[in-house]
């Protein structure tokens, strides 16, 4: 069975990537760190696959924008989708 991504709220789905990335990394810290109680973890952890998803949302797009550019013998110019797999 495939497991679903989780709803992203719309405080979310407004960050850039880099903000999200910059709470996903204080939340990794703060559970991490162990000093925070067991509900505020499971709400802090559930932010946290929030913000993955969103982050690996925004990655995925800008891998379908990134054009590879190349130069034929002729000297002309095209683009094409790069393979970044």
């Amino acid at each position: 069975m495939a497991k679903s991504s989780p709803k992203i709220p719309a405080d979310i789905a407004k960050l850039s990537f880099e903000d999200a990335l910059a709470e996903l990394e204080n939340i990794v810290q703060q559970l991490e760190g162990g000093d925070a109680a067991l509900e505020d973890s499971i709400a802090i952890y559930e932010r946290g696959t929030q913000l993955k998803a969103h982050c690996e949302s925004k990655l995925a797009t800008a891998k379908t924008k990134v054009e590879k550019i190349s130069l034929s013998a002729d000297g002309s110019v095209s683009a094409k989708a790069a393979d970044l797999s």
